[in-house]
């Protein structure tokens, strides 16, 4: 250790001062003094304020200046059961708990953004979020240690029966690191007979714990290990390390998140909850081990190694011992694996050590910091590692300097004598560590990080990102071995100086490239320094002399130059090619970030300083074309960097300008490979990202294709989730996924911004927001006696179903609060009576039966308000709300939950315990909710459950259970949605026997509720397959037309199949041996309609004839023809449209006749009375069967034809049963059916047709239809005639109008079109609690059927919603033609399958278009990336000029031309009048006023105060005043502002080039303004020649554009002097020098960037190439062949230079 000691580099460590912690000052402060001896302990940590930061939110500065700022530590601060959190020297946050800490730790949870508290105690876990919420989840078992993983909380489980008492921190535990989290001493040991899981994980706050599983030869298997202590984990990657006592071994363990698929007879067996009901599980694989410690490692930690690889670092304190483990990460579809190096580890000795940030800073590893380990060798001797090479030693320094302490405490000066040691390590934070020293004071220590010097520090990330590891480890070795002893006598660095310093380290490889006698020896570095401190060259970069008066410049005196010379002269030397390999790279790495400098604005001069070093590099490799390429950019270093031998390499020099030029010309598909820098082709690299951006988004907008992760030009981009439907708003998205916006636009030249922000301001992507509905509650408010309040009661109880729809997913409520119901109230009050309260008379009705049914429905509305997907549910919360005693109210909000998804939380141990309570509408509740939350699944154990609530399905050997028929027909109706679409054989075959059995009941209409169950089950599970459902279908068909009443062909199937499904005590509906179709018929036609929907199969709809003859009708229940005609309208689909004659081609024929022969006046006497009611009766069920048919084929389309229809047949039947509008269509439908039908048939098919017109209309809110629903309530109540059914409808069709707030509507996808039937079920109830003949929890179950069809137009300027018009197109069918219509927002899209474009139209917002792909999808949900109207909200951009729809609905206030060109539209002469009138206060509107009116930009509103201000008017420059207006105004009217800087830049630069040339006075030395204002020109002209898409109008005026290039081309051809300049350059290749040499350098720089001309060398070897060739004719052509960017008139010019 002495040896490598010796042969390091040492630096000084930086004291901050005395470490204290902050915590015990603050107690001090405080007053609190420790009340015993367990509070006299105390604990803390430090750790980095980047943990706790959220990352959702973006940083507001630049990622560097962020990360070379100094931080302050933050602390926590342990005692007892207090936790102090503070920051630098301030108290941020205290918490005070009920029992003491035994750990903390900050852990990061599922998908949250924020970090949170996680604090263990003795007998909990508290979790807290930076905002103070705290959540306490329950623990089953006692946990001995939490552990941070990246997504959740590790929890370690205590061994049953051995708990020992865990005592809270100790004051005498060894101090760790920052990340390094606190537990108590542990020994326990594994219990016997115990099978539960040791290890536990929490994914989110308010979820249960989970088990850890263990990958063991490929199956997974609950992880038992008690023995695995675990003693790190990592919060960035998920790595786990343990202890293992018994077998003396350490462990490394990969957390992978994977599929649960393990068996389930296994998780079931363990005392754990099965995780069939979760998608996924955590689980454990052991990538290393190490055996031999006798006792465990106290302390881990992740660092990097040299090659960037993450290295796993063990510390064993009693071995004195650093273990280091490598790793290697593989990316397999988008996952990153981790696994062990072979034979990659070492061991340094010892006694402390801990990871530090100090080499490079702002450099991440993936997820990971580059770190560096900080080592406290056993002779006390502190070293800095990076990896296994040890950079140097720190020492500390022989004082303290005065108010330098930590915290400014008033600590007394102190010195450190000589004798004085380091004895330990702590609290490593960043590059800040405490030092312990043997006297036992602790100092809070800075390491000397990498430079200060940003250009400093982006050359050696440059380095590190661009060489080989073996390059780079020498690198950093020379980098950080400094032995000059006035180096160890600095406090602090400059950043010239360390800029210098770098500049040293390179001229040191140089020379040891250029020393052929001695090799890899630090013995040179004297000599060389030596050398170099006493060069002129030093003394430039020390004072930083100006060139040509403005930028920061060097030249070499002639020492410098004979040295130079000295080295090209051995640059042949076979003997050193280790170090001319390592130039060479570093020649690449370091051009890559000069290119990437240049679209810095900021940073001219790094640029500069960066372009000598590289000038002096390249001229010692002799790349001549490198050295003349920087020569072009800054004229100023020809003065000694001379090209005037021939050169050496033809190695072409990169150039992104030039790759951007030939990108815009040509597409990105025909750019030189060459032009693009290999560092930028990286896409792990940070030091150029800047340049891979304007890469990726220039080759994006050239037509570049994503190959992967990377676009066919060769670079890496991050692209947004999106739609785009152009090249241009993909270039957009490119953008938002870089995170390149506004501020990093006007950092770049203006050639180079220009067409990003072209493209920027097609389309502006942001975060979509949630919106916020209020919940309004219906109350009654009537005048009503206590006879009349039964009526009130009736529809009072109605209400929650219409509600539920209403107000359907419109809040977002916190998971930490209780859920609430509102009361249902069935009481009245008297106004005339002061408003006297009124109850129902408890003696006289049952209020708590009456109040059941109707308390579910009012929770299940109370739950459905929550939004679905506003985050995963938690399984605690819903156990939170769990009564005590079963009730009605969590029964609805278990169906709620279910039926938004919620449920697949509950495990099966929760199923159970529910259906354990016996509670008949909590087990309804949660069988349907499991159903609608597993829907389609199969999933076995759900399937299960449901089978035991169907007696019919009990083996023989199962005992007799007396289940009612509710709760069978419930379990049927399950298990249907359950198996929805699977054509499962098993479950149709026992649905089929459901179908004809009792369900044990004597009640008929109890027995037709079970088998409509079973129907609607069967048809579920068959949902649309129709005859391709099974190969025996047509046994299925003729069983179900058997029970509906019908001829069967083959009777002996019927009865196999009957045998089939006997089983003990279930009996056939049979009267005799007849099959009771009066039971049957309903759901055995529900199945057919369902299992054949949309099948237009005219084989089935030919046998469910509608009666045709009186016969026939006598025949068939009238109710039972409305459900035919539904069925046959379904499975015939296409055929069903929106017209009267339609509908009336229903009617038989011999109905027809019967009803037109009744007459309205009495024309009808002659016909039977029984003959005229059977005729009414199927009239008035075949016409609301075919509304019905109408209401579910249209459903939420708002078409009109339909409405219109719907709602004539409605007011039609109303004025039958009591006329109240005079209608036209008496001639149409006969009259006077009211004489032949009873009232509630007429009721009941009104109210069926409303409730179909409502679910045409769905969310539309369509106000004609409102008015009727309030008719009909109002009608109903002041009649007294309303039952409860007649109410519900109205109810559910007032819902369903105004469907989830008016931002939901229905989908007509098979799947929706079942729950919609389920929920238009043509049986209503006439009581609360009838669920005789159709459940009224299936009435809920409309909610499968919707989608957030929503979209709101927001502004994106201001964020608030506005109206806008919207173009809808709707892509062709086999039925209609392609068609467009217009939509005002907010309104509902069509569906998915049939929506072709959206445009945003109208004068008043900029045009935006979204193209569809033909997707046959259900709409896309809450949050998805894919969702192109970002979750119903649509940004768009308002034009300058025009004024919102509600300030100005009729368009007369846009007056902005008038106004603007009053101002603006001024002549020189005039102008100055104007200023003066407004100046002198006259009534005229200045042009700030008017710019401030019509534009809310900051930059165009103080541009035009400048304009205003009294400094301007005194301006000598007419021309360039009056253009500022004319681009003000130019800005202002076309709503550009970005391009005020574009306009002004362009202008400044030519205008700056012309006074350059023509007084002499140098403006700026470089040529780089020139190469933006070429690339700008570029991209205009490729607009004009429409090789990219040009917006409307033109991006800046094309004449402007032509005049500037005009000026330029006149300057640079009017000069012989240049011309002669021009020749000498090819000839000789030689710069101007003599007399007014900076001036003329500066114009040929122009002049060979303007033109593209190649350099010397290139051209020489090219005439060379075409001389003899071409004896007498001209060699233009082949020139120009071989150089095709150059102008052709330059061409001619070489060619008359040679030829001359």
């Amino acid at each position: 250790m002495e040896k490598m000691s010796s042969s390091i580099g040492v630096r000084q460590l930086t004291v901050l001062g005395e470490f204290k912690p902050f915590g015990l000052i603050a107690e001090a402060l405080d007053g609190k003094v420790a009340d015993d001896a367990v509070t006299d302990k105390y604990e803390y940590f430090l750790f980095d304020p980047e943990i706790t930061r959220d990352t959702d939110v973006e940083d507001s500065c630049d990622e560097v200046s962020s990360a070379l700022t100094s931080c302050g530590d933050n602390e926590l601060f342990i005692r007892g059961n207090r936790i102090i959190w503070s920051t630098g020297a301030r108290v941020f946050k205290r918490f005070t708990l009920r029992s003491p800490v035994v750990k903390v730790c900050w852990c990061r949870m599922g998908h949250t953004a924020e970090a949170l508290l996680c604090i263990l105690q003795i007998d909990c876990l508290t979790i807290y979020n930076n905002s103070g919420e705290v959540v306490s989840p329950p623990l089953s078992r006692a946990v001995s240690s939490i552990w941070p993983l990246p997504f959740g909380l590790l929890l370690q489980q205590e061994v049953e029966g051995n708990i020992p008492s865990r005592a809270p921190f100790s004051s005498t535990s060894p101090l760790i690191g920052a990340r390094d989290m606190f537990t108590a001493p542990n020994h326990m040991q594994k219990g016997e007979g115990n099978a539960v899981c040791s290890h536990l994980i929490l994914m989110d706050p308010l979820d249960e714990q989970e088990p850890i599983f263990i990958e063991d030869r490929g199956k997974s298997n609950v992880m038992k290990e008690y023995d695995e202590k675990t003693i790190w984990t990592s919060d960035r990657v998920p790595l786990m390390a343990s202890y293992n006592k018994g077998k003396m071994q350490h462990s490394l363990w990969v957390a992978e998140i994977i599929n649960s698929n393990f068996d389930e007879a296994t998780a079931c067996s363990s005392n754990v909850n099965p995780m069939g009901v979760l998608p996924k599980h955590v689980s454990f694989r052991r990538i290393w081990h190490g055996k031999g410690a006798q006792m465990a490692a106290c302390k881990v930690f992740m660092a990097t190694n040299d090659d960037a690889t993450p290295l796993v670092c063990f510390f064993h304190q009693e071995q004195r011992k650093l273990l280091s483990v490598g790793l290697q990460s593989v990316e397999i579809n988008n996952e990153i694996v981790f696994d062990v190096k072979p034979d990659m580890s070492w061991i340094i000795d010892a006694v402390a050590a801990a990871p530090v940030t100090v080499t490079r800073p702002r450099v991440k590893v993936g997820l990971l910091p580059y770190s560096d380990i900080i080592v406290l060798a056993p002779d006390n001797v502190l070293l800095l590692y990076s990896g296994r090479q040890c950079l140097c030693r720190y020492v500390l320094p022989s004082c303290l300097n005065k108010g330098q302490h930590l915290y400014d405490l008033k600590f007394p000066e102190t010195s450190f004598p000589n004798d004085l040691k380091i004895s330990g390590l702590a609290d490593a934070v960043e590059g800040r560590v405490n030092v312990i020293v043997n006297n036992r004071q602790m100092f809070r220590c800075a390491l000397r990080q990498s430079p200060s010097s940003l250009l400093a520090n982006d050359c050696i990330t440059a380095l590190a990102e661009g060489l080989s590891s073996s390059f780079y480890r020498h690198f950093l070795g020379v980098l950080w071995r400094d032995g000059d002893p006035a180096h160890l006598s600095e406090a602090k660095s400059s950043v010239d100086s360390e800029w210098d310093s770098f500049c040293h380290v390179i001229m040191q490889l140089c020379r040891k490239s250029n020393d052929t006698s001695q090799k890899c020896s630090g013995s040179v570095a004297h000599s060389a320094w030596d050398f170099l401190l006493n060069s002129q060259f030093h003394n430039n970069f020390c004072k930083l002399n100006s060139m040509f008066g403005t930028s920061g410049a060097a030249s070499l005196d002639q020492k410098k130059s004979n040295f130079s010379k000295s080295l090209v002269d051995s640059r042949e030397s076979y003997e050193k090619p280790f170090y001319s390999d390592l130039l060479v790279e570093s020649l690449d790495s370091l051009h890559a970030l000069y290119e990437n400098l240049k679209f810095d604005n900021l940073r001219k001069r790094d640029l500069e300083l960066l372009a000598i070093l590289l000038c002096n590099i390249a001229e010692f490799l002799g790349e001549d074309n490198y050295l003349d390429h920087y020569i072009r950019d800054f004229p100023g270093l020809c003065k000694k960097f001379m090209l005037s031998r021939p050169t050496s390499s033809h190695k072409i020099c990169p150039s992104l300008f030039r790759w951007l030029e030939n990108c815009l010309q040509h597409g990105c598909n025909y750019t030189n490979i060459c032009d693009l820098p290999p560092l930028v082709r990286r896409d792990a690299s940070s030091v150029v990202s800047l340049a891979r951006q304007i890469v990726s988004f220039y080759s994006i907008l050239s037509g570049a294709e994503l190959q992967g992760k990377n676009l066919s030009s060769g670079v890496h981009c991050n692209i947004s989730m999106g739609s785009h439907g152009s090249k241009e708003e993909l270039t957009v998205l490119a953008m938002v996924g870089e995170r390149f916006g506004l501020q990093q636009l006007d950092s770049l030249p203006s050639g180079i911004s220009l067409p990003l922000r072209h493209v920027r301001r097609l389309l502006c992507s942001s975060r979509p927001v949630a919106i916020q509905t209020s919940v309004s509650h219906s109350a009654s408010d009537q005048d009503l006696q206590q006879a009349q309040l039964w009526h009130l009661a009736q529809r009072t109880t109605s209400l929650p179903l219409g509600r539920g729809a209403f107000t359907l997913a419109t809040i977002y409520t916190l998971l930490t609060e209780a859920f609430t119901v509102p009361k249902l109230v069935l009481a009245g009050r008297l106004p005339a009576q002061q408003n006297a309260t009124v109850n129902l008379d408890p003696n006289i009705r049952n209020i708590q039966e009456l109040k059941s049914w109707p308390e579910f429905h009012n929770a299940v509305a109370a739950g459905l308000r929550l939004a679905p997907l506003q985050g995963r549910m938690s399984r605690t919360w819903i156990i939170y709300n769990k009564p005590e005693e079963p009730n009605s109210v969590h029964a609805g909000l278990l169906l709620a939950l279910g039926l938004h998804g919620h449920l697949r939380v509950l495990s099966i141990t929760d199923i159970y315990q529910y259906f354990n309570q016996e509670h008949e509408s909590t087990t309804v509740g949660l069988m349907l909710g499991l159903a609608a939350s597993y829907r389609g699944t199969m999933q076995p154990a759900i399937s299960k459950s449901l089978y035991i609530h169907i007696p019919g399905r009990h083996p023989s050997s199962y005992p007799e259970l007396e289940l009612p028929t509710l709760l069978q027909s419930a379990a049927l109706m399950s298990l249907g949605i359950l198996y929805e679409g699977s054509a499962h054989p098993q479950t149709m075959q026992a649905l089929l026997g459901e179908i004809g059995r009792r369900s044990g009941g004597d009640n008929v209409l109890e027995r037709e509720g079970h088998a409509v169950s079973a129907g609607f089950a069967l048809g579920l599970v068959a949902l649309g397959h129709g005859e391709d459902t099974l190969g025996f279908i047509n046994t299925f068909v003729n069983r179900l037309f058997l029970y509906i009443g019908g001829k069967v062909q083959n009777e002996r199937s019927h009865f196999s199949t009957n045998s089939m499904d006997e089983n003990r005590g279930s009996a056939q509906m049979m009267d005799g041996t007849t099959i009771n179709i009066d039971v049957t018929a309903p759901g055995a036609t529900v199945a057919l309609a369902l299992m054949f929907l949309k099948t237009e199969s005219e084989a089935i709809v030919s046998r469910l004839p509608i009666p045709s003859t009186y016969f026939d009708l006598q025949y068939v229940r009238p109710d039972f023809i409305m459900l035919r005609v539904i069925a046959r309208n379904l499975i015939m689909w296409s055929r069903v449209h929106p017209s009267k004659d339609w509908v009336l081609s229903q009617i038989p024929q011999v109905v027809k006749c019967g009803v037109e022969g009744l007459g309205g006046d009495g024309d009808g006497d002659d016909v039977d009375d029984m003959d005229a009611e059977a005729f009414v009766q199927a009239y008035v069920n075949v016409v609301a069967g075919a509304c019905i048919s109408l209401g579910l084929v249209f459903a939420g389309t708002r078409n009109g034809n339909a409405q219109e229809l719907l709602y004539e047949f409605a007011i039609y039947f109303l004025n039958e049963i009591k006329p109240v509008s005079p209608t036209s269509s008496g001639k149409v439908f006969p009259k006077g059916l009211s004489r032949y039908i009873d009232r509630v048939t007429l009721e009941t098919c009104l109210h069926l047709i409303v409730l179909s017109l409502s679910v045409v209309m769905a969310g539309s809110g369509h106000l004609q239809t409102f008015r009727l629903l309030r008719f009909l309530r109002s009608r109903n109540c002041a009649d007294g005639q309303s039952s409860y059914g007649i109410q519900m409808a109205v109810s559910l069709a007032t819902g369903f109008l105004f469907l989830g707030g008016g931002m939901r509507t229905f989908s007509t996808n098979n799947s929706a079109i079942a729950a919609l039937l389920i929920t238009l079920y043509p049986r209503m109830p006439t009581g609360p609690n009838d669920n005789r003949c159709h459940l009224q929890a299936f009435r809920h179950l409309y909610v499968l059927a919707t989608e957030a069809r929503w979209v709101q137009t927001v502004d994106v300027d201001t964020g608030l919603p506005v109206y806008a018009p919207l173009d809808v197109t709707i892509r062709e069918t086999e039925h209609y033609a392609e068609s467009s219509f217009c939509e005002v927002t907010p309104c509902l899209l069509p569906e998915r399958a049939i929506l072709k474009r959206i445009r945003v139209c109208g004068p008043r917002y900029w045009p935006q278009v979204i193209d569809f792909a033909p997707e046959d999808k259900p709409w896309w949900n809450f949050g998805d990336k894919n969702n192109p109207f970002n979750s119903g909200v649509l940004y768009i951009k308002r034009k300058v000029g025009a004024c919102s729809y509600v300030d100005d609905p009729i368009g007369c206030q846009s007056l902005l031309s008038r106004a603007m060109h009053k101002v603006f539209g001024l002549t020189s002469s005039k102008a100055s009048d104007t200023i003066s009138d407004i100046h002198s206060g006259s009534s005229a509107a200045t042009v700030d006023q008017l710019v401030s009116t019509f534009s809310s930009d900051p930059s165009l509103i103080a541009f035009a105060q400048l304009c205003c201000d009294p400094s301007w008017y005194s301006r000598s420059d007419a021309d360039f005043k009056e253009f500022c207006l004319q681009v003000l105004f130019e800005c202002v009217s076309k709503d550009r502002p970005a391009l005020l800087q574009v306009y002004l830049s362009l202008y400044t630069t030519v205008e700056s080039m012309v006074g350059q040339v023509t007084t002499g006075a140098v403006v700026f030395g470089d040529s780089l303004s020139i190469s933006a204002f070429k690339l700008a020109l570029t991209y205009i002209e490729a607009l004009m020649t429409q090789k990219l898409s040009a917006p409307k109008g033109g991006i800046i005026q094309s004449t402007f554009v032509g005049s500037l290039r005009k000026q330029v081309e006149e300057l640079l051809n009017g000069s012989q002097e240049l011309r002669d300049d021009f020749h000498k350059y090819l000839k000789l290749g030689t710069w101007p020098n003599g007399e007014s040499q900076d001036k003329r350098s500066i114009l040929l720089s122009w002049f060979l960037h303007w033109y593209d001309v190649p350099t010397s060398s290139a051209i020489k070897f090219a005439i060379d190439r075409v001389k003899p060739k071409l004896m007498s004719s001209s060699s233009v052509p082949l020139l120009h062949l071989c150089f095709p960017r150059t102008h052709i008139n330059v061409i001619s010019e070489i060619y008359r230079c040679f030829s001359s």
